[in-house]
C-alpha cells in the first residue's frame, strides 16, 4: 500500500515554488558573471600554469549551474508519461551527479599536469605587454583578473546558500559552496603569480597544484553525496556524505509509531520516500502528520509504501 501527495515541481507549496524561481534566475545571473570572468582570465592567461589551471576551474564553474537549470526546467515541464511514469524529479540527482564527475576528471588531469611539471622543473615565464604606449608586467594583469575572478562568486555564492538550504537542492548548494570559497582559488593564483615576478619558477606549479587538488576534492565529495542517490541510499546532508538529520528525525518517529517494522528511506530529487516493512497503516491515515520535522518542511515526506508481513496481504492503492 502506498500514500503519496502530488511530486511533481508545480505540486510543492508556493513559496517553494517562488525560490525555486529566484534560484534560477540568480543560476542565469551566475552564467553571465561566469563568462565574463572567463574571458578576462582568458586575455591574460600568458604561459602560467597557475592561469591556466585557474582558468579552466572558472570554465567549470559553468557546469553546474547549466545542469541545476536544465533539471529545474524539467522537473517543472516534464510530465509522466509510460516511457517515464515517475515523471523527472530524480533528474536534479543526475545533473549532480554528472557535475560531480566532471569537477573530479578535470581535478584529477591539472593535478597530474602540474606535479609533472613541477617534477620536470618546467620554468614558465611572464612577460610584458605594451598598454597606452608603455611596458606593462603582465603579472599585473593577471593578479587584477584573479581578484576580479574573486567577486562574482564570492556574492552569488552567499545568495544561493540559503535558497538551497530551503529548496534542499544538492546541486545548488554544492554551486553555493564552490562559489564562496572561490577566493582560495583567487589567493592561490595570485600567490603563484607574485612567485613567479619574484624568480621563484617553482611557485607556479606549486598553486596550480593547489587549485587542482581543491577541485578534485570537490568532485570526489560531490560524487560521493550523489551516486548514494542514484543507488537508493538513505537521504544524504546537504554539505558531506553523511545522512541527513531530517532522514534520521523521520526514521525515528517512523520506528517509534511502527514499533517492529523495518524502515527503509531514500531521496529522489529533492523529496524522500519511506517504506515501512512489516505493517499496515493507522486508520484514518495522514501523511503530512509523520513528518517529524517543522511543519513547512513536510512537502520533503513524497511518499509512505507499507509492506505488510505476509505478501498475500499486498495491495496498493
Amino acid at each position: 500500500m502506498s500514500i503519496h501527495p502530488g511530486t511533481h515541481a508545480d505540486d510543492l507549496p508556493l513559496h517553494l515554488r517562488e525560490t525555486l524561481k529566484r534560484a534560477e534566475r540568480l543560476e542565469y545571473w551566475n552564467i553571465f558573471w561566469t563568462i565574463t570572468i572567463v574571458i578576462v582570465m582568458g586575455l591574460v592567461l600568458g604561459q602560467s600554469q597557475t592561469m591556466k589551471t585557474a582558468w579552466i576551474e572558472d570554465t567549470l564553474g559553468l557546469v553546474p549551474p547549466i545542469a541545476f537549470l536544465v533539471a529545474a526546467r524539467m522537473e517543472r515541464k516534464g510530465k509522466r508519461s509510460r516511457k517515464f511514469p515517475f515523471g523527472f524529479e530524480r533528474v536534479n540527482g543526475l545533473g549532480f551527479f554528472l557535475a560531480a564527475v566532471a569537477l573530479a576528471a578535470t581535478g584529477a588531469l591539472l593535478l597530474w599536469d602540474s606535479t609533472m611539471t613541477l617534477i620536470k622543473a618546467e620554468h614558465a615565464s611572464v612577460g610584458s605587454i605594451e598598454l597606452f604606449g608603455r611596458d606593462i608586467w603582465l603579472g599585473w594583469l593577471m593578479i587584477g583578473a584573479q581578484v576580479y575572478a574573486m567577486i562574482p562568486p564570492m556574492i552569488i555564492g552567499r545568495k544561493e546558500l540559503p535558497l538551497a538550504e530551503e529548496l534542499a537542492d544538492k546541486l545548488l548548494h554544492t554551486d553555493a559552496l564552490m562559489n564562496k570559497a572561490n577566493w582560495m582559488t583567487g589567493a592561490a593564483g595570485v600567490a603563484g603569480i607574485v612567485g613567479l615576478g619574484l624568480g621563484w619558477w617553482w611557485a607556479d606549479s606549486v598553486a596550480a597544484a593547489i587549485i587542482s587538488f581543491d577541485i578534485l576534492h570537490d568532485g570526489m565529495k560531490a560524487i560521493r553525496s550523489s551516486t548514494a542517490e542514484l543507488v537508493d541510499g538513505t537521504p544524504r546532508a546537504l554539505a558531506s556524505a553523511e545522512i541527513s538529520k531530517e532522514a534520521e528525525a523521520l526514521e525515528a518517529a517512523l520506528k517509534q509509531r511502527y514499533p517492529g517494522a523495518t524502515i527503509r528511506l531514500r531521496e529522489t530529487g529533492r523529496l524522500i520516500r519511506a517504506e515501512v516493512h512489516g505493517c499496515l497503516p493507522d486508520e484514518p491515515f495522514d501523511v503530512n502528520g509523520h513528518w517529524p520535522g517543522k511543519t513547512e518542511r513536510n512537502w520533503r515526506l513524497a511518499q509512505i509504501s507499507f509492506v505488510p508481513a505476509s505478501a498475500t496481504d499486498a495491495g496498493d492503492v
